[in-house]
C-alpha cells in the first residue's frame, strides 16, 4: 500500500519564501496565526522589497488549489481529492482495497477526510495572508487581485467540501478555537472578495501599468496575462452563483448576471483560456502518478458507460483499454463500491485507466498542466443561465448546450461528428466481469437537444455533458451533482456507512477533521450548529436541496 500518511499529530514543514510549495504541510485553524507569523527569516521589509519571494508565495498558493507534491510522492492529493472527491463524482475507483472499509464503500476514513481542511489553510490561505502583510493591496493591487481569485478558487473547494469553516476570521486566536461562518456568509464574502479582484484588475487593465518585476515568471496559470485572470474570475462567479440557485435564487441571479455581463471583462470562451495549473521544476501531476506509477486509481465504471453508450468520440482521449488478461482488451471501469483486491486474478488493476499509454499522444503524462476550469464548463454554465432566464447569457440554451459540447470536443482534438444530433444512444449498463455485476444504468438521457423537453430534462441534458467535459476535475464534478443530482450515477455497490450515508443521494459532504475536535472543540460544535445536521457524510450541505 502506498498510502501512509497520518493525520493525528500534525507536523508541519513549512515551506521557505523561495520554494513553491513542500509536501506534508498540515495544521489546523488554531495553529493558523501560528504559521502566520514569521517562519521563512524573510523580514516583512525584506519580502516586500523580494519580488522573488513575493512571487513564490502566489505561486505556492496557486498549486496548492489542487495540492502538487514534489519527489515522486502525491499522498496528500490522494486525500485530497482522489479517495474522496474524484470518486464521488463518478470519474474515478480504487483497484486497491486499503484494507476494505474505505471512503469508496462509504466507511469514510478519518485519517483521509482531514487533508483537504489542512490544504486550504496551510496551502492556499497562509501564503495569501504573508502577502497581504507586505502591503500589496495598496502597492501592487492587480498581483493582490490575482491571490484573492486563487484563494476563493482554493476555498470554495474546502467550503463544499466540509460545509460551514472558518473563513472570516481565520488567523486570529480565539479560545476554543476560530469562529466558523456559515456557507452562505463564506459564499457571499467570495462574492465581496471578487468584487474588489475584479475592479483591480480592470483598473490594471485599462491604465496598462507595468510592473517593476516580471510577474509571468511567477503565475504557473495565465504568465501574466491579467485579461485572462478577469475572464477567469468572472467565470468563478458564474460557477458560485450557479451553485447556490436551488437556495437564494435573488441573489444567484444578481451575481450570474454580474459574470456575464460584457461590461465587466467577459468569460471564458476559448480553449486557450482554460484555467490550467502548470507543471514546473520537480513536481508532477499528481492523479497523473497515483495512476501511472502507483496504479491506485482507475476509470469509474459511471464515466465508461456514459461515453461508451454514447459512442462518445472523447473515450480514447480519457482512459487507455483493459490490460487484464482475462479478457478482451476494452474499456472498462470499475464500479463504485466494488470489492477490489490487487492480485491479477480477482484484483481489477488491469482495468481501464487514464490514457497515459494507448494512442501515439496520449493525453496525460507527469507533465500535464492540471485542469480547473475550462470554457466548455463555462458554456454549460451559460446554458443553464439562458434556462433560467438570466441576462446577457449569451444564447440560447440550446446554442449554449451545444457549444460547450464542441468546445469540449475541440479542447480534446476530437471529431464531434454526428455527436450532437444522436437522440437515440443511452448510457451503457454497468458489466463487470469479475465481479459477476451487472446493472442497468439509470440514466435514459440522450445527446440531442430537445426544446420541447421539461425544464428537468434540459437541465439533465446541460449537467450530464457538463460532467463529462470537466473530466479529470471531481472536485467540481462531485459539486454539481450533489447540487443536481444529475449525472445519475450508479449507486455504490457496497455501503459501509452504517445506514448514514444514503446509497441513492451519495456522500453529501466530508466530515470535520478529528483535530477540530481536540483543539478546537467550541468552535467546531458551533460548526455543527451552522451546518444543520450531525457531522457525518449524510448530511447536506446550504446549497445541496435534494431529498
Amino acid at each position: 500500500m502506498k498510502f501512509q500518511y497520518k493525520l493525528q499529530g500534525y507536523t508541519s514543514r513549512l515551506w521557505i519564501a523561495v520554494a513553491v510549495l513542500v509536501t506534508g504541510l498540515s495544521a489546523c485553524t488554531k495553529n493558523f496565526e501560528r504559521y502566520n507569523t514569521n517562519n521563512t527569516g524573510v523580514t516583512d521589509a525584506q519580502l516586500g522589497a523580494d519580488f522573488i519571494a513575493l512571487g513564490a508565495y502566489l505561486k505556492s498558493a496557486q498549486m496548492a488549489i489542487y495540492n502538487f507534491s514534489g519527489g515522486g510522492d502525491p499522498n496528500s492529493f490522494q486525500v485530497q481529492q482522489n479517495l474522496n472527491a474524484d470518486c464521488f463524482s463518478g470519474y474515478f475507483m480504487s483497484p486497491n482495497p486499503f484494507g476494505g472499509n474505505t471512503n469508496m464503500n462509504y466507511g469514510l476514513v478519518s485519517g483521509w477526510n482531514g487533508e483537504a481542511y489542512k490544504v486550504g489553510y496551510l496551502s492556499v490561505m497562509l501564503p495569501v495572508a504573508k502577502l497581504r502583510r507586505t502591503g500589496i493591496e495598496k502597492t501592487y493591487p492587480a498581483i493582490w487581485a490575482v491571490a484573492q481569485i486563487v484563494q476563493v478558487t482554493g476555498m470554495s473547494r474546502v467550503t463544499d467540501i466540509y460545509g460551514p469553516v472558518p473563513y472570516s476570521h481565520a488567523g486570529e486566536v480565539s479560545p476554543g478555537g476560530v469562529p466558523y461562518d456559515s456557507q452562505q456568509d463564506i459564499y457571499k464574502r467570495f462574492f465581496l472578495e471578487l468584487d474588489s479582484a475584479t475592479k483591480a484588475l480592470r483598473t490594471q487593465i485599462s491604465s496598462g501599468t507595468t510592473l517593476p518585476f516580471d510577474f509571468g515568471s511567477f503565475d504557473a496559470v495565465y504568465a501574466g496575462n491579467f485579461p485572462q485572470w478577469l475572464r477567469f474570475a468572472n467565470s468563478l462567479r458564474l460557477r458560485l452563483a450557479t451553485r447556490i440557485n436551488n437556495v437564494d435564487k435573488a441573489l444567484s441571479k444578481s451575481e450570474g448576471e454580474k459574470a456575464l455581463d460584457p461590461a465587466n471583462g467577459g468569460v471564458l470562451t476559448d480553449n486557450a483560456d482554460n484555467m490550467t495549473v502548470k507543471v514546473t521544476g520537480n513536481f508532477t501531476n499528481p492523479l497523473v502518478f497515483i495512476a501511472k506509477n502507483w496504479a491506485d486509481t482507475r476509470i469509474c465504471a459511471t464515466l465508461q458507460c456514459f461515453l461508451t453508450g454514447f459512442k462518445d468520440p472523447r473515450i480514447s482521449k480519457y482512459m487507455d483499454k483493459s490490460t487484464d488478461p482475462s479478457f478482451p482488451a476494452q474499456y472498462i471501469g470499475i464500479r463504485s463500491g466494488s470489492i477490489t483486491g490487487a492480485d491479477s486474478k480477482d484484483g481489477h488493476s488491469g482495468y481501464s485507466s487514464l490514457n497515459t499509454d494507448n494512442g501515439p499522444a496520449p493525453s496525460f503524462a507527469l507533465n500535464t498542466p492540471v485542469q480547473l476550469m475550462t470554457a466548455a464548463e463555462v458554456y454549460f454554465l451559460r446554458a443553464e443561465a439562458a434556462l433560467n432566464g438570466w441576462a446577457n447569457a449569451g444564447g440560447t440554451a440550446q446554442q449554449l448546450y451545444e457549444q460547450g459540447v464542441t468546445t469540449s470536443m475541440a479542447q480534446w482534438k476530437v471529431d464531434p461528428a454526428g455527436y450532437l444530433n444522436d437522440n437515440t444512444s443511452v448510457p451503457a449498463p454497468s458489466i463487470d466481469p469479475k465481479a459477476k455485476d451487472t446493472l442497468a444504468n439509470p440514466s435514459k438521457i440522450t445527446i440531442k437537444w430537445n426544446d420541447a423537453a421539461s425544464p428537468e430534462v434540459k437541465l439533465e441534458r446541460i449537467i450530464t455533458q457538463k460532467w463529462l467535459a470537466m473530466f479529470p476535475e471531481g472536485q467540481e464534478a462531485w459539486s454539481e451533482f450533489r447540487r443536481t443530482g444529475y449525472p445519475k450515477l450508479f449507486p455504490v455497490l457496497h455501503n459501509n456507512s452504517g445506514n448514514v450515508i444514503s446509497s441513492s443521494l451519495q456522500v453529501r459532504r466530508l466530515p470535520y477533521p478529528q483535530d477540530e475536535y481536540s483543539t478546537s472543540a467550541t468552535a467546531v460544535a458551533n460548526g455543527i450548529k451552522l451546518l444543520g445536521g450531525n457531522d457525518t457524510g449524510g448530511t447536506p450541505l446550504w446549497w445541496d436541496t435534494r431529498k
